[in-house]
């Protein structure tokens, strides 16, 4: 199923399109990464389960895979419309550290959690690292397309044709979304350059035409499109959020720099299909960085979720669907892939030792369909389901299973019943004790003695364990 058409939806064009690779066998990503200074709430972390999904679907399909996802680590000011403080020298500044050593901590952080989430195999280019290269792609477009302020470089909007195309900016009377401010051309004007304040000093300064300063947020994008990927090249992706104002102004600076004309030729843009995930929704608002100890990976583990639950819970809404979180819907997709999992150990122990069948084109072809049809996990799990429970021969179903999950990542060979059993940081027992009252329990239970089983019980949901008599998954307690 291989030979499938790949339908991906453009938000440039706003249609679904047949994915055809700009160089032949090959399959270039460019994924819009995180800014370094604080850890990643796991809303963040829904943008790179989706692009992972892309690349898995694209390999399987049988490209070459190149998938790039930048650190921002100077540049980003704390609005996305260029305006407010630097995100990085603002927590360099509150922590009492080098900005290059919160840059360093948080991606390395980050960089932690995609592993556990089973993302792998991306390039992690820094910001800092294209400096040069950014203030060479300024000097190039300085003359036609920026002009100064006492601020630094802005690049004018209005000198390329389309600008806002991706984020419909423009209504049909023509009027912008965002109010003039004074001392620019346009509202939408951005800078590429800032200069550092007279009297002032930053941590992460260079010196270029405009002033010694630092670039520009969105410039650094642009910039490591074209050095690693090559304009155009075949898909950008980002969070919802970016289509508004980043990826507009990112598209500006590729139509510059490349001399392109207007955005109804999609590569005029820099890249051939532009995707974006919508957003994790939670309501009591502690998702927010602002909110103290907010919603991030490590938290779900501490509580005793594994990782993998949450690409899960991610897996079962389409990417372009809200997807609201509630710890509810995490324990359901953890009992999801506890399901998932044990129907894999038994499928080993039936499998061991019998001749393989001929394997070829085992996933189901409406499976396979639904992947290909924009991604659609939704549906493409409920072909996982119904085949894990299809009376299909085991060693065949085993293989299936296992080229299936290349494209799911859910780690469904080698994940194990108590490897997803995590203990959670405020549990007061081990896991020994645990069974050790258990192997009681039973024995007790076994000589009618209900009343010394009860008591074990109760003493263990004291303990914050919960013995679960009859589950049909066999899980028997978890904490």
């Amino acid at each position: 199923m291989t030979d499938v058409p790949l339908k991906l939806f453009n938000s440039l064009t706003r249609e679904l399109e047949t994915f055809t690779p700009v160089h032949p066998g090959e399959a270039r990503v460019y994924s819009c990464g995180p800014t370094v200074y604080n850890y990643q709430h796991i809303g963040n972390m829904r943008a790179y389960v989706f692009s992972d999904t892309l690349g898995r679907v694209l390999r399987w399909k049988g490209y070459d895979l190149t998938h790039v996802i930048n650190i921002t680590d100077v540049g980003h000011l704390t609005s996305d419309a260029d305006e407010g403080e630097d995100k990085m020298e603002k927590m360099a500044a509150k922590a009492g550290k080098s900005a290059w050593d919160i840059a360093k901590f948080y991606q390395e952080d980050f960089e932690n959690d995609l592993a556990r989430l089973n993302i792998t195999g991306k390039q992690h280019p820094r910001a800092t690292e294209y400096v040069e290269a950014m203030i060479a792609w300024g000097k190039r477009i300085a003359d036609k397309h920026c002009y100064e302020l006492d601020s630094g470089l802005y690049f004018d909007v209005s000198t390329v044709a389309d600008y806002g195309r991706l984020a419909r900016a423009v209504t049909d009377e023509g009027e912008g979304r965002i109010e003039t401010v004074e001392g620019k051309r346009n509202a939408a004007d951005f800078a590429i350059w800032r200069k550092t304040p007279e009297g002032e000093t930053r941590q992460m300064e260079w010196d270029s035409p405009w002033g010694r300063g630092a670039p520009g947020w969105h410039l650094e994008c642009s910039v490591m499109g074209e050095a690693l990927l090559g304009f155009p090249f075949d898909i950008h992706t980002g969070g919802i959020d970016h289509r508004e104002i980043h990826h507009p102004n990112e598209i500006a600076q590729n139509q510059a720099y490349c001399c392109t004309n207007g955005l109804d030729r999609a590569e005029n843009s820099g890249a051939r299909i532009w995707m974006h995930n919508n957003f994790l929704v939670e309501r009591s608002g502690k998702m927010s960085k602002s909110a103290g100890e907010f919603l991030r990976l490590q938290l779900l583990v501490d509580k005793g979720y594994h990782p993998l639950a949450y690409r899960l819970m991610c897996l079962q809404a389409h990417y372009r669907s809200e997807l609201e979180f509630s710890w509810e819907g995490l324990g359901a997709a953890l009992t999801r892939l506890k399901r998932m999992v044990m129907a894999v150990e038994v499928l080993k122990n039936l499998a061991e030792g019998k001749e393989r069948e001929d394997v070829d084109n085992v996933i189901p072809d409406q499976a396979a369909r639904e992947l290909c049809d924009d991604l659609n996990t939704p549906r493409a799990l409920a072909h996982l389901d119904a085949m894990l429970g299809s009376k299909t021969h085991p060693v065949t179903k085993l293989e299936a299973v296992g080229k299936f999950d290349q494209m799911l990542g859910l780690n469904l060979l080698k994940l194990t019943r108590q490897g997803l059993r995590i203990r959670p940081v405020s549990a007061e027992i081990t896991e020994a004790e645990i069974e050790a009252e258990l192997v009681r329990r039973k024995e007790a239970r076994a000589a009618k003695d209900f009343a010394t089983s009860d008591a074990i019980r109760e003493s263990l949901a004291a303990k914050g364990v919960e013995v679960m008599d009859g589950d049909p998954l066999g899980w028997e307690w978890k904490l």
